[in-house]
């Protein structure tokens, strides 16, 4: 092993053992096994929602209301295994051995350790979430410092609190237990109102069209809130983000096609409603060796505000970073700018080759002061233009929890600056972190005004996924302005409805405009759309919108086209460089057969995403058959993701079992 390999793992360890989640080398051989095990406190006491780890890999697991975990799938080898809570101090025991077809078992005592309120979660499973060894005195407990309360008491007053900022005496984040105040953070996340979409009537709207999405931030934002015991917001469910936080076999472009991606489309029956079809258009992005990536040009632009000081927050952002750091290479380049009452410059344009000198300034890092996020966009924006690359990579990466509290702020002027620079070349990544203060709908708008993603890290395995995994379709464009538009055809279809994507819908007009920005797609990104349609001559308790007779013409149904086609797809994009868009059409057959396995599981996550927004349109919808749907389409799954659906499903399924007792 070369002396710089060892380097990366050494960092890559030093990163995560900040966070409980220590890396160590795997050494893994042909064939899988099972992880399982119990996790309780010194005294006895299971400790649900704790988490499992196996270090260095994807594989992990939530303890259950039992205390109880499992983990599926572990390739055959010796490894170091994890396990962590909030208020407890993390355990890890080394040199576990996984044999291909047995089941290895491990239990985990965790000890009490200091926390503060910030890190108090409540859940509906009604076991002790403070270790009792580690509250003591009765005192005023605030964010900032480890004042106590007996963990029944503190229990108690989060129970009351709702978990966030609500008073029993009026007074905002203050809840007073036997005479004493206990306060806690004010919940100000922010999310934008989706309005989901209804059906349409193709006679009247026979166009569907949208520019595409690749973010995949709701999902790991969702995962973040059931982790917590907390219900998702509704409005923090972007189903289209659920779905496309997973990766589909789609066919990739051949070498020598003139689209840099596919189109593929299939059509079965929809699970939550078996008299209606669900049409799946899924675009497969042509992928890059990450040796052959051009060269980066990757401005940090780092939130150092008071707001980012918990563990979740800049340290989570400082560990990611390391992450990415070891896969820059000595033509990239790298600068690090902060903001919070003002803004610097920390780290020159540097070659990643120089590693060390990069770690060192981002080790150097610390949280305090106010936010002026314009004045630090505008100085990242100065310093990604001093250093650019004429063909290369140019991106901001900011980091941030979005608490953009002082200077400009407005959503406007923000976004005017970002466009004004994207069309000079420079994109923009968003990583947005912890929660409490999240200004989720701020984040994914300059995101989306950047021809950028926007990624929430919930942890450090969902760092290494965004930047390191999948870095290249993170960072590397291979078409922009992305739009589809879809036309139905009202002989075989008598109403649609696109699930999800609400705040990407577009004009008709707007797909064949040039001018109209949409979203870009990323090396190796696949894009998935679903559609539920209704067959015509199916009888629907649900109509779709439609309008008043016309006055001077009646709509007419045109046959020109084989009968059974359901829809025509057209999708315009533009080349990274190019000012002109090109068009790639295809169109969808009427068969209905048996889904495949992808098909299978993004249809599970959409089901689970209706279930989480009570849509209107969840039909026949169950946590039972989500469930079932994940658990048989969880295909070859090598990292783990999908696996990790299905315990996050498991995970609420409990908690509201939990909270009908």
């Amino acid at each position: 092993m070369t002396q710089t390999c060892l380097s990366r793992i050494a960092r890559a360890a030093l990163a995560a053992v900040a966070f409980g989640t220590a890396a160590a080398t795997l050494s893994a051989q042909a064939g899988t096994g099972r992880l399982e095990g119990r996790v309780r406190d010194s005294a006895g006491v299971r400790i649900p929602n704790a988490r499992v780890i196996v270090v260095g890999s994807a594989f992990s697991a939530p303890v259950d209301t039992a205390g109880n975990y499992a983990i599926n799938g572990i390739p055959a080898g010796t490894y170091s295994v994890r396990a962590t809570y909030v208020g407890y101090r993390p355990v890890q025991t080394d040199s576990i051995r996984i044999l291909a077809g047995q089941v290895t078992r491990l239990d985990f005592v965790l000890v009490g350790a200091p926390v503060q309120l910030d890190q108090l979660v409540v859940t509906s499973s009604r076991q002790a979430l403070v270790p009792r060894d580690a509250v003591s005195s009765k005192q005023i407990i605030t964010g900032s410092s480890v004042n106590r309360l007996p963990v029944d008491r503190i229990q108690q007053a989060l129970a009351l609190q709702g978990g966030f900022g609500r008073g029993t005496r009026g007074e905002q984040g203050v809840t007073y237990i036997d005479g004493v105040p206990v306060r806690n953070f004010p919940n100000t996340e922010a999310y934008d109102r989706i309005v989901e979409n209804p059906f349409l009537d193709p006679r009247y709207d026979p166009l569907s069209t949208f520019g595409i999405d690749v973010d995949r931030a709701s999902y790991s934002n969702v995962r973040r809130f059931i982790s917590q015991g907390r219900h998702p917001e509704k409005d923090a469910v972007r189903i289209e983000e659920m779905i496309n936080y997973f990766a589909y076999d789609y066919p990739a472009p051949a070498a020598n096609s003139e689209h840099p991606f596919t189109v593929t489309t299939e059509v079965a029956a929809a699970p939550w409603n078996p008299a209606h079809r669900v049409v799946r258009i899924g675009l497969q992005a042509r992928k890059l060796d990450t040796s052959t990536l051009p060269a980066n040009n990757l401005t940090f632009l780092l939130d150092v505000s008071g707001s980012m000081e918990p563990w979740n927050r800049l340290p989570l952002v400082k560990a990611a970073m390391r992450l990415l750091v070891d896969q820059l290479r000595k033509q990239d380049r790298v600068a690090i700018v902060v903001y919070a009452g003002d803004a610097g410059v920390r780290l020159r344009p540097t070659s990643g080759a120089d590693k060390t000198t990069i770690l060192d300034a981002i080790d150097g890092l610390e949280a305090g002061g106010s936010t002026n996020g314009s004045a630090g966009l505008r100085l990242a924006y100065d310093v990604a233009r001093q250093s650019h690359l004429d063909g290369g990579n140019n991106r901001i990466i900011l980091a941030t929890d979005g608490d953009f509290n002082v200077g400009l702020s407005s959503d406007s002027e923000m976004e005017r600056l970002i466009e004004a620079e994207r069309r000079g070349g420079t994109f923009l990544t968003v990583l947005g972190v912890g929660y409490g203060n999240l200004k989720d709908s701020k984040l994914e708008k300059i995101a989306d005004a950047g021809n950028g993603n926007y990624a929430y890290l919930d942890n450090l395995l969902e760092a290494h996924k965004v930047l390191v995994q999948e870095m290249g379709g993170t960072l590397v464009t291979v078409a922009k302005d992305v739009k589809l538009q879809v036309e139905f055809n009202p002989a075989t279809v008598q109403a649609y409805r696109l699930i999800g994507y609400e705040d990407r819908l577009l004009r008709s007009e707007d797909f064949a405009d040039d001018e109209k920005d949409a979203g870009d797609m990323g090396a190796g990104h696949s894009v998935t759309a679903l559609y539920e349609i209704t067959p015509a001559g199916v009888t629907d308790a649900a109509p779709a919108r439609g309008i008043e007779p016309l006055r001077y013409q009646t709509p007419s149904v045109i046959k020109s086209h084989p009968g059974d086609e359901l829809l025509f797809v057209k999708v315009r994009y533009k080349d990274p460089d190019a000012k002109a868009s090109k068009l790639l059409a295809v169109a969808a057959p009427g068969h209905v057969g048996k889904p495949s396995t992808d098909f299978t599981f993004a249809m599970a996550v959409a089901s689970f995403g209706m279930i989480l927004r009570e849509s209107q349109y969840r039909g026949a919808a169950t946590l039972d058959g989500v469930l079932d749907a994940a658990r048989q389409s969880l295909g070859a799954d090598s990292h783990g993701y999908r696996a990790g659906f299905v315990s996050m499903v498991e995970s609420y399924q409990k908690m509201n079992v939990a909270v009908d007792r």
